[in-house]
Protein backbone atom coordinates (compact mmCIF):
# COMPACT_ATOMS: atom_id res chain seq x y z
CA UNK A 1 0.00 0.00 0.00
CA UNK A 2 0.99 3.86 -0.43
CA UNK A 3 3.54 5.40 2.17
CA UNK A 4 2.10 7.81 4.70
CA UNK A 5 3.98 10.92 5.33
CA UNK A 6 5.08 13.73 4.22
CA UNK A 7 5.27 14.91 0.45
CA UNK A 8 6.81 17.92 0.59
CA UNK A 9 5.47 20.59 3.14
CA UNK A 10 3.11 22.99 2.99
CA UNK A 11 4.48 25.64 -0.03
CA UNK A 12 2.64 25.98 -2.91
CA UNK A 13 4.06 24.94 -6.22
CA UNK A 14 5.69 27.93 -8.21
CA UNK A 15 3.41 28.49 -10.83
CA UNK A 16 1.27 31.47 -9.54
CA UNK A 17 2.35 33.58 -12.39
CA UNK A 18 -0.50 33.81 -15.51
CA UNK A 19 0.18 31.82 -18.16
CA UNK A 20 -1.02 32.61 -21.63
CA UNK A 21 -4.55 30.63 -22.36
CA UNK A 22 -4.28 27.99 -25.13
CA UNK A 23 -7.23 30.22 -27.21
CA UNK A 24 -5.84 33.81 -26.44
CA UNK A 25 -5.92 35.75 -23.08
CA UNK A 26 -5.35 36.15 -19.58
CA UNK A 27 -5.23 32.20 -17.61
CA UNK A 28 -7.39 31.40 -15.05
CA UNK A 29 -5.93 30.98 -11.96
CA UNK A 30 -6.09 27.55 -10.02
CA UNK A 31 -5.61 26.29 -6.62
CA UNK A 32 -5.49 23.61 -5.89
CA UNK A 33 -5.11 22.24 -2.34
CA UNK A 34 -4.21 18.71 -2.09
CA UNK A 35 -2.30 16.03 -0.09
CA UNK A 36 0.56 14.29 -0.83
CA UNK A 37 2.68 11.02 -0.49
CA UNK A 38 6.01 10.46 1.14
CA UNK A 39 7.36 9.02 -2.16
CA UNK A 40 6.70 11.86 -3.92
CA UNK A 41 9.25 14.73 -3.94
CA UNK A 42 9.19 18.26 -3.08
CA UNK A 43 7.72 20.33 -5.83
CA UNK A 44 10.62 22.92 -7.60
CA UNK A 45 10.50 26.20 -9.11
CA UNK A 46 9.70 26.48 -12.13
CA UNK A 47 8.57 23.36 -12.75
CA UNK A 48 8.03 22.02 -16.41
CA UNK A 49 5.11 20.10 -15.66
CA UNK A 50 2.99 22.37 -14.12
CA UNK A 51 3.79 24.75 -17.23
CA UNK A 52 3.08 21.78 -19.58
CA UNK A 53 -0.10 21.92 -17.52
CA UNK A 54 -0.96 25.64 -17.94
CA UNK A 55 -0.15 25.83 -21.87
CA UNK A 56 -2.62 22.53 -22.41
CA UNK A 57 -5.74 23.66 -20.31
CA UNK A 58 -4.85 27.77 -20.21
CA UNK A 59 -4.97 27.66 -16.76
CA UNK A 60 -2.46 29.23 -13.92
CA UNK A 61 -2.00 26.40 -11.68
CA UNK A 62 -0.66 26.51 -7.71
CA UNK A 63 -0.65 23.33 -6.05
CA UNK A 64 -0.73 23.02 -2.58
CA UNK A 65 0.49 19.57 -0.51
CA UNK A 66 0.30 18.98 2.89
CA UNK A 67 1.65 15.75 4.31
CA UNK A 68 -0.53 13.00 3.75
CA UNK A 69 -1.03 11.85 7.01
CA UNK A 70 -1.77 15.39 8.34
CA UNK A 71 -5.11 15.96 5.93
CA UNK A 72 -6.66 18.46 9.26
CA UNK A 73 -4.88 20.83 7.32
CA UNK A 74 -7.14 20.35 4.43
CA UNK A 75 -10.08 20.51 6.74
CA UNK A 76 -9.44 23.04 8.77
CA UNK A 77 -8.30 25.53 5.48
CA UNK A 78 -12.04 24.35 4.46
CA UNK A 79 -13.81 25.07 7.72
CA UNK A 80 -12.29 28.54 7.94
CA UNK A 81 -13.26 29.34 4.43
CA UNK A 82 -9.84 30.15 3.19
CA UNK A 83 -10.94 27.98 -0.19
CA UNK A 84 -8.54 26.72 -2.59
CA UNK A 85 -10.29 26.37 -6.38
CA UNK A 86 -9.81 22.29 -6.34
CA UNK A 87 -9.10 20.61 -3.00
CA UNK A 88 -8.59 17.06 -2.03
CA UNK A 89 -9.67 15.42 1.03
CA UNK A 90 -10.10 11.86 2.40
CA UNK A 91 -13.45 9.74 0.99
CA UNK A 92 -15.19 8.10 3.75
CA UNK A 93 -15.06 10.80 6.40
CA UNK A 94 -17.42 13.72 8.10
CA UNK A 95 -15.01 16.38 7.00
CA UNK A 96 -16.03 15.32 3.28
CA UNK A 97 -19.49 14.95 3.86
CA UNK A 98 -19.93 18.33 5.35
CA UNK A 99 -18.26 20.06 2.65
CA UNK A 100 -21.63 18.61 1.05
CA UNK A 101 -24.01 19.31 3.47
CA UNK A 102 -22.71 22.47 3.87
CA UNK A 103 -22.47 23.43 0.52
CA UNK A 104 -18.97 24.39 0.11
CA UNK A 105 -18.32 22.55 -3.17
CA UNK A 106 -20.40 22.37 -6.23
CA UNK A 107 -21.99 19.54 -7.83
CA UNK A 108 -20.06 18.29 -11.17
CA UNK A 109 -23.31 16.73 -13.03
CA UNK A 110 -23.49 20.05 -15.70
CA UNK A 111 -19.60 18.89 -16.86
CA UNK A 112 -19.64 15.27 -17.17
CA UNK A 113 -21.07 15.23 -20.52
CA UNK A 114 -18.24 17.52 -22.01
CA UNK A 115 -15.71 16.10 -19.89
CA UNK A 116 -15.44 12.20 -20.44
CA UNK A 117 -12.69 11.12 -18.51
CA UNK A 118 -14.13 12.14 -15.32
CA UNK A 119 -17.21 10.86 -16.16
CA UNK A 120 -15.78 7.45 -16.87
CA UNK A 121 -14.32 7.60 -13.37
CA UNK A 122 -17.59 8.84 -11.05
CA UNK A 123 -20.52 7.43 -13.25
CA UNK A 124 -18.57 4.08 -14.65
CA UNK A 125 -16.19 3.26 -11.81
CA UNK A 126 -18.12 4.81 -8.66
CA UNK A 127 -21.84 5.78 -9.77
CA UNK A 128 -22.98 4.69 -6.03
CA UNK A 129 -21.15 7.61 -4.77
CA UNK A 130 -23.73 10.29 -5.99
CA UNK A 131 -26.36 11.64 -3.45
CA UNK A 132 -30.03 12.25 -4.78
CA UNK A 133 -28.26 11.69 -8.29
CA UNK A 134 -25.96 14.43 -8.08
CA UNK A 135 -22.29 14.48 -8.11
CA UNK A 136 -20.29 16.93 -5.81
CA UNK A 137 -16.63 15.29 -6.21
CA UNK A 138 -14.20 12.56 -7.55
CA UNK A 139 -13.88 9.70 -5.51
CA UNK A 140 -10.71 7.31 -5.54
CA UNK A 141 -11.34 4.53 -3.26
CA UNK A 142 -7.95 2.83 -2.40
CA UNK A 143 -7.90 -0.95 -3.41
CA UNK A 144 -11.64 -0.68 -4.03
CA UNK A 145 -10.63 -3.32 -7.33
CA UNK A 146 -6.75 -4.16 -6.59
CA UNK A 147 -4.77 -5.58 -3.66
CA UNK A 148 -1.42 -5.75 -2.94
CA UNK A 149 -0.80 -7.73 0.13
CA UNK A 150 0.45 -11.45 1.04
CA UNK A 151 2.53 -13.51 3.48
CA UNK A 152 5.83 -13.15 1.59
CA UNK A 153 8.30 -16.16 3.15
CA UNK A 154 12.12 -16.67 3.13
CA UNK A 155 12.13 -18.91 0.26
CA UNK A 156 15.59 -20.10 1.24
CA UNK A 157 14.62 -21.35 4.71
CA UNK A 158 11.92 -23.26 2.79
CA UNK A 159 14.37 -24.86 0.91
CA UNK A 160 16.62 -25.54 3.56
CA UNK A 161 14.02 -27.41 5.44
CA UNK A 162 12.95 -29.54 2.46
CA UNK A 163 9.31 -27.46 2.63
CA UNK A 164 7.31 -25.73 0.11
CA UNK A 165 4.88 -22.66 0.09
CA UNK A 166 2.05 -23.69 2.43
CA UNK A 167 -1.24 -23.84 0.19
CA UNK A 168 -3.70 -25.17 3.29
CA UNK A 169 -4.04 -24.17 7.04
CA UNK A 170 -2.23 -27.43 8.04
CA UNK A 171 0.58 -26.27 5.57
CA UNK A 172 0.94 -23.23 7.33
CA UNK A 173 1.30 -24.65 10.81
CA UNK A 174 3.79 -26.88 9.65
CA UNK A 175 5.80 -24.44 8.23
CA UNK A 176 5.89 -21.60 10.84
CA UNK A 177 6.49 -24.53 13.55
CA UNK A 178 9.33 -25.74 11.53
CA UNK A 179 10.66 -21.77 11.28
CA UNK A 180 10.48 -21.44 14.40
CA UNK A 181 11.89 -24.45 15.99
CA UNK A 182 13.83 -26.31 12.81
CA UNK A 183 17.29 -23.94 13.01
CA UNK A 184 16.09 -22.48 9.30
CA UNK A 185 19.28 -20.60 8.99
CA UNK A 186 21.69 -23.07 10.23
CA UNK A 187 22.94 -20.52 13.31
CA UNK A 188 22.49 -23.72 15.77
CA UNK A 189 20.24 -21.29 17.86
CA UNK A 190 16.53 -21.62 18.33
CA UNK A 191 15.86 -17.35 17.74
CA UNK A 192 13.73 -17.05 15.21
CA UNK A 193 10.14 -17.24 14.70
CA UNK A 194 7.71 -18.12 12.10
CA UNK A 195 5.34 -15.40 11.33
CA UNK A 196 4.99 -11.71 11.99
CA UNK A 197 2.73 -8.85 10.91
CA UNK A 198 1.85 -5.11 11.90
CA UNK A 199 -0.55 -4.97 15.69
CA UNK A 200 -4.35 -5.04 14.48
CA UNK A 201 -5.44 -1.75 13.72
CA UNK A 202 -8.75 -0.46 14.73
CA UNK A 203 -8.91 2.01 11.94
CA UNK A 204 -9.66 -0.93 9.52
CA UNK A 205 -10.44 -3.49 11.99
CA UNK A 206 -7.89 -6.00 10.42
CA UNK A 207 -6.20 -8.34 13.34
CA UNK A 208 -3.51 -9.46 11.16
CA UNK A 209 -4.74 -12.67 11.18
CA UNK A 210 -7.81 -11.93 8.79
CA UNK A 211 -6.45 -15.16 6.15
CA UNK A 212 -7.41 -17.40 8.88
CA UNK A 213 -11.16 -15.97 9.19
CA UNK A 214 -11.23 -16.13 5.40
CA UNK A 215 -10.51 -19.38 5.19
CA UNK A 216 -12.75 -20.98 7.79
CA UNK A 217 -15.55 -19.44 5.74
CA UNK A 218 -15.90 -15.70 6.07
CA UNK A 219 -17.29 -14.65 3.05
CA UNK A 220 -17.31 -10.44 3.60
CA UNK A 221 -14.32 -8.23 4.24
CA UNK A 222 -17.01 -5.71 6.44
CA UNK A 223 -20.40 -8.06 7.53
CA UNK A 224 -21.59 -11.04 8.04
CA UNK A 225 -25.48 -12.28 6.61
CA UNK A 226 -27.23 -14.25 9.17
CA UNK A 227 -29.84 -16.98 8.20
CA UNK A 228 -32.98 -14.52 8.07
CA UNK A 229 -31.17 -12.34 5.49
CA UNK A 230 -29.75 -9.87 8.26
CA UNK A 231 -26.10 -8.04 8.65
CA UNK A 232 -24.52 -8.76 11.49
CA UNK A 233 -21.13 -8.13 12.65
CA UNK A 234 -18.24 -10.43 11.04
CA UNK A 235 -17.30 -12.03 14.45
CA UNK A 236 -20.79 -13.56 14.84
CA UNK A 237 -20.39 -15.72 12.20
CA UNK A 238 -20.13 -19.21 12.68
CA UNK A 239 -16.65 -19.38 11.28
CA UNK A 240 -15.09 -17.05 14.27
CA UNK A 241 -14.99 -19.52 16.81
CA UNK A 242 -13.12 -22.21 14.98
CA UNK A 243 -10.81 -19.34 13.53
CA UNK A 244 -9.96 -18.06 16.81
CA UNK A 245 -9.24 -21.14 18.13
CA UNK A 246 -6.46 -22.03 14.67
CA UNK A 247 -5.00 -18.18 15.48
CA UNK A 248 -4.41 -19.00 19.43
CA UNK A 249 -2.68 -22.43 18.34
CA UNK A 250 -0.25 -20.50 16.68
CA UNK A 251 -0.03 -18.12 19.48
CA UNK A 252 0.13 -20.72 22.08
CA UNK A 253 3.19 -22.96 20.59
CA UNK A 254 5.44 -19.90 19.84
CA UNK A 255 5.14 -19.46 16.33
CA UNK A 256 3.94 -15.95 16.15
CA UNK A 257 6.20 -12.75 16.46
CA UNK A 258 5.80 -12.47 20.84
CA UNK A 259 5.73 -9.00 20.08
CA UNK A 260 3.42 -8.42 17.64
CA UNK A 261 1.03 -6.34 19.21
CA UNK A 262 4.01 -3.63 19.37
CA UNK A 263 4.54 -3.94 15.90
CA UNK A 264 4.37 -0.89 13.26
CA UNK A 265 5.68 -1.77 9.65
CA UNK A 266 8.94 -0.79 9.87
CA UNK A 267 9.46 -2.63 13.00
CA UNK A 268 8.22 -5.61 11.41
CA UNK A 269 10.10 -5.39 7.88
CA UNK A 270 13.16 -4.68 10.14
CA UNK A 271 12.60 -8.53 11.57
CA UNK A 272 12.24 -9.79 8.40
CA UNK A 273 15.32 -7.87 7.33
CA UNK A 274 17.56 -9.56 9.93
CA UNK A 275 16.14 -12.49 9.33
CA UNK A 276 13.74 -12.90 12.99
CA UNK A 277 10.80 -13.82 11.07
CA UNK A 278 10.78 -16.38 8.56
CA UNK A 279 6.96 -14.84 7.19
CA UNK A 280 5.78 -11.29 7.01
CA UNK A 281 2.74 -10.15 5.85
CA UNK A 282 3.31 -7.45 3.89
CA UNK A 283 2.55 -5.21 0.61
CA UNK A 284 4.07 -6.54 -2.42
CA UNK A 285 3.68 -5.35 -5.96
CA UNK A 286 6.51 -2.36 -6.03
CA UNK A 287 7.33 -2.84 -2.75
CA UNK A 288 8.45 -6.64 -4.03
CA UNK A 289 11.81 -5.32 -4.82
CA UNK A 290 12.16 -2.89 -1.89
CA UNK A 291 11.40 -6.20 0.44
CA UNK A 292 14.08 -8.14 -1.17
CA UNK A 293 16.63 -5.71 -1.73
CA UNK A 294 16.76 -5.23 1.83
CA UNK A 295 17.03 -8.86 2.65
CA UNK A 296 19.63 -9.02 0.43
CA UNK A 297 21.70 -6.33 2.36
CA UNK A 298 21.95 -8.43 4.97
CA UNK A 299 21.84 -12.33 3.59
CA UNK A 300 22.88 -11.80 0.22
CA UNK A 301 21.83 -15.88 -1.05
CA UNK A 302 18.15 -14.68 0.82
CA UNK A 303 14.85 -15.24 -1.77
CA UNK A 304 12.12 -14.15 -1.01
CA UNK A 305 8.40 -16.44 -2.11
CA UNK A 306 5.59 -15.43 -1.56
CA UNK A 307 1.44 -16.99 -2.70
CA UNK A 308 -1.89 -17.33 -2.35
CA UNK A 309 -3.09 -17.27 1.32
CA UNK A 310 -3.64 -20.90 2.70
CA UNK A 311 -7.15 -22.54 2.11
CA UNK A 312 -9.41 -23.78 4.89
CA UNK A 313 -11.17 -26.89 5.45
CA UNK A 314 -13.30 -26.44 2.49
CA UNK A 315 -11.29 -24.89 -0.05
CA UNK A 316 -12.28 -20.97 1.57
CA UNK A 317 -9.27 -18.57 1.38
CA UNK A 318 -9.09 -14.79 1.34
CA UNK A 319 -6.48 -12.20 2.66
CA UNK A 320 -7.44 -8.30 1.95
CA UNK A 321 -10.50 -6.44 2.48
CA UNK A 322 -11.62 -4.45 -0.21
CA UNK A 323 -11.60 -0.91 0.48
CA UNK A 324 -14.10 2.26 1.54
CA UNK A 325 -11.69 4.81 1.45
CA UNK A 326 -9.28 7.21 -0.18
CA UNK A 327 -9.41 10.61 -1.50
CA UNK A 328 -12.17 12.61 -3.11
CA UNK A 329 -11.86 15.79 -5.10
CA UNK A 330 -14.22 18.34 -5.43
CA UNK A 331 -14.33 21.99 -7.07
CA UNK A 332 -15.31 24.65 -4.17
CA UNK A 333 -18.07 27.15 -4.42
CA UNK A 334 -14.98 29.91 -4.17
CA UNK A 335 -13.96 28.84 -7.72
CA UNK A 336 -14.09 32.00 -10.14
CA UNK A 337 -13.55 29.27 -13.22
CA UNK A 338 -15.33 26.11 -12.11
CA UNK A 339 -15.37 25.11 -16.08
CA UNK A 340 -11.48 24.88 -15.79
CA UNK A 341 -11.68 23.63 -12.58
CA UNK A 342 -13.33 20.87 -13.83
CA UNK A 343 -11.35 20.30 -16.56
CA UNK A 344 -8.25 20.47 -14.90
CA UNK A 345 -9.65 17.53 -12.72
CA UNK A 346 -10.63 16.08 -16.30
CA UNK A 347 -6.92 16.02 -17.61
CA UNK A 348 -5.45 14.59 -14.56
CA UNK A 349 -7.80 11.56 -14.90
CA UNK A 350 -6.96 11.05 -18.91
CA UNK A 351 -3.98 8.79 -20.24
CA UNK A 352 -2.65 12.06 -21.87
CA UNK A 353 -2.40 13.66 -18.31
CA UNK A 354 -1.66 10.40 -16.48
CA UNK A 355 1.14 10.22 -19.14
CA UNK A 356 2.49 13.04 -18.72
CA UNK A 357 2.92 13.18 -15.02
CA UNK A 358 4.44 9.11 -14.66
CA UNK A 359 6.52 9.80 -17.80
CA UNK A 360 7.12 13.57 -18.69
CA UNK A 361 7.52 15.62 -21.52
CA UNK A 362 8.91 13.41 -24.52
CA UNK A 363 12.18 14.38 -26.33
CA UNK A 364 12.88 16.26 -22.61
CA UNK A 365 11.84 13.84 -19.71
CA UNK A 366 12.21 10.61 -22.05
CA UNK A 367 12.90 9.34 -25.60
CA UNK A 368 11.63 6.49 -27.01
CA UNK A 369 13.67 3.54 -28.81
CA UNK A 370 11.44 1.47 -30.42
CA UNK A 371 9.11 0.50 -28.03
CA UNK A 372 11.23 1.09 -25.44
CA UNK A 373 11.00 4.36 -23.10
CA UNK A 374 14.50 5.72 -22.32
CA UNK A 375 14.59 8.04 -19.10
CA UNK A 376 16.44 10.39 -18.44
CA UNK A 377 16.55 10.71 -15.01
CA UNK A 378 18.30 14.06 -15.25
CA UNK A 379 16.01 16.07 -16.82
CA UNK A 380 13.27 14.59 -14.72
CA UNK A 381 15.08 15.29 -11.43
CA UNK A 382 15.01 18.66 -12.36
CA UNK A 383 11.30 18.54 -12.02
CA UNK A 384 11.16 16.46 -9.35
CA UNK A 385 10.28 13.26 -10.21
CA UNK A 386 10.60 10.60 -7.79
CA UNK A 387 14.18 8.52 -8.43
CA UNK A 388 14.14 5.16 -10.21
CA UNK A 389 11.40 6.10 -12.88
CA UNK A 390 8.76 6.79 -10.76
CA UNK A 391 6.11 9.97 -10.70
CA UNK A 392 5.71 13.30 -10.60
CA UNK A 393 4.78 15.06 -7.15
CA UNK A 394 1.36 15.66 -8.59
CA UNK A 395 0.77 12.36 -9.46
CA UNK A 396 0.90 10.61 -6.04
CA UNK A 397 -2.51 9.66 -4.13
CA UNK A 398 -5.08 12.38 -5.07
CA UNK A 399 -6.88 10.28 -8.22
CA UNK A 400 -4.59 7.38 -7.95
CA UNK A 401 -1.63 5.02 -6.84
CA UNK A 402 0.26 2.80 -9.51
CA UNK A 403 -1.14 -0.32 -7.88
CA UNK A 404 -5.01 0.40 -9.53
CA UNK A 405 -3.75 0.65 -12.71
CA UNK A 406 -1.05 -2.05 -12.79
CA UNK A 407 1.60 0.99 -13.32
CA UNK A 408 5.16 -0.41 -13.02
CA UNK A 409 8.14 2.07 -13.68
CA UNK A 410 9.97 1.36 -17.18
CA UNK A 411 12.95 0.25 -15.22
CA UNK A 412 11.68 -1.38 -12.30
CA UNK A 413 13.49 -5.08 -11.99
CA UNK A 414 11.65 -8.29 -11.26
CA UNK A 415 8.85 -6.34 -13.04
CA UNK A 416 6.81 -9.36 -13.84
CA UNK A 417 7.08 -10.93 -9.99
CA UNK A 418 5.64 -7.76 -9.21
CA UNK A 419 2.49 -8.34 -10.79
CA UNK A 420 2.27 -11.77 -10.45
CA UNK A 421 1.87 -10.56 -6.84
CA UNK A 422 -0.74 -8.06 -7.35
CA UNK A 423 -3.02 -10.92 -9.54
CA UNK A 424 -2.67 -12.99 -6.74
CA UNK A 425 -3.44 -10.43 -3.92
CA UNK A 426 -6.42 -9.04 -5.76
CA UNK A 427 -7.64 -12.91 -5.79
CA UNK A 428 -7.30 -12.80 -2.42
CA UNK A 429 -9.54 -9.35 -2.36
CA UNK A 430 -12.83 -10.15 -0.21
CA UNK A 431 -15.32 -8.15 -0.83
CA UNK A 432 -18.05 -5.78 0.91
CA UNK A 433 -21.58 -5.87 1.29
CA UNK A 434 -21.67 -2.08 1.09
CA UNK A 435 -19.58 -0.22 -0.54
CA UNK A 436 -19.39 2.92 1.12
CA UNK A 437 -19.19 4.15 4.58
CA UNK A 438 -22.63 4.72 6.42
CA UNK A 439 -22.61 8.04 8.61
CA UNK A 440 -22.78 6.06 12.11
CA UNK A 441 -19.58 3.75 10.56
CA UNK A 442 -17.65 7.09 9.81
CA UNK A 443 -18.43 8.19 13.31
CA UNK A 444 -18.24 5.33 16.15
CA UNK A 445 -16.58 2.51 13.45
CA UNK A 446 -13.19 2.83 15.03
CA UNK A 447 -14.38 3.23 18.59
CA UNK A 448 -16.60 -0.22 18.01
CA UNK A 449 -13.40 -1.59 16.34
CA UNK A 450 -11.25 -0.79 19.03
CA UNK A 451 -13.91 -3.23 21.49
CA UNK A 452 -12.88 -5.76 18.75
CA UNK A 453 -9.62 -5.69 19.01
CA UNK A 454 -9.08 -5.75 22.87
CA UNK A 455 -11.18 -8.66 22.80
CA UNK A 456 -9.43 -10.05 20.16
CA UNK A 457 -6.14 -9.58 21.86
CA UNK A 458 -7.30 -11.05 25.61
CA UNK A 459 -8.78 -14.11 23.76
CA UNK A 460 -5.25 -14.38 21.89
CA UNK A 461 -3.24 -14.05 25.27
CA UNK A 462 -5.90 -16.39 27.38
CA UNK A 463 -7.08 -13.41 29.58
CA UNK A 464 -10.66 -14.70 28.72
CA UNK A 465 -11.98 -18.10 27.09
CA UNK A 466 -12.61 -18.34 23.35
CA UNK A 467 -16.31 -18.96 23.40
CA UNK A 468 -16.73 -16.73 26.45
CA UNK A 469 -14.47 -13.89 24.88
CA UNK A 470 -16.74 -14.43 21.87
CA UNK A 471 -20.20 -13.65 23.93
CA UNK A 472 -18.78 -10.95 25.10
CA UNK A 473 -17.54 -8.86 22.60
CA UNK A 474 -20.67 -9.26 20.65
CA UNK A 475 -22.36 -8.20 23.82
CA UNK A 476 -20.18 -5.19 24.64
CA UNK A 477 -19.67 -4.00 20.45
CA UNK A 478 -23.82 -4.15 19.99
CA UNK A 479 -24.46 -2.39 23.65
CA UNK A 480 -22.20 0.55 23.11
CA UNK A 481 -23.24 1.44 19.32
CA UNK A 482 -23.14 -1.38 17.22
CA UNK A 483 -26.79 -2.00 17.76
CA UNK A 484 -27.66 1.33 16.50
CA UNK A 485 -24.90 0.78 13.10
CA UNK A 486 -26.65 -2.83 12.58
CA UNK A 487 -29.88 -0.91 11.72
CA UNK A 488 -28.38 1.83 9.56
CA UNK A 489 -26.30 -0.12 7.47
CA UNK A 490 -29.03 -3.07 7.29
CA UNK A 491 -31.38 -0.31 5.87
CA UNK A 492 -28.89 0.73 3.69
CA UNK A 493 -28.47 -3.12 2.45
CA UNK A 494 -31.67 -4.10 1.96
CA UNK A 495 -32.31 -0.79 0.08
CA UNK A 496 -29.78 -1.71 -2.33
CA UNK A 497 -31.33 -4.83 -2.97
Amino acid sequence: APAAGDSGGDSAAPSESATPAASGGEAAPIKWLTVGDSAAKPMVEGDRIVAAINEKLGISLSAQIVPEGNVEKVNVAMASGDFPDVVTGFYGTSATQQWIDNGMVIELNPYLDSLADMKRVVVDEYSWTAIDGKYYGVPFINQFNKANALIGMRGDWLEALGLEYPETLEDMKTVLTAFTNDDPDGNGQKDTFGYSAEKPRSESGTTAFDWVFYAYGRKNADYAVDADGNLIPWFEDESFIPAMTYIKDLWDSGVVDSELFLNDNPKKEEKFYQGKVGAMLAPMFRNYNRHVNSLQQVFPEATMVFGLPPKGPDGDFGLNMQGKNGMFTCVTTACKAPDKAAAFIDYMLSEEGNDLLRMGIEGIHYTMDGETVVLNEEERAKDAFADNGWAHPLAWGSFYWPLESDYLAPNEPAKELALESTKLATEAQVPNLIKQKTPLEIKDGQALNDILIQYFSDMLQGKVGIEEGAQKLSESWRSQGGDSLLAEVNEVYKAAG
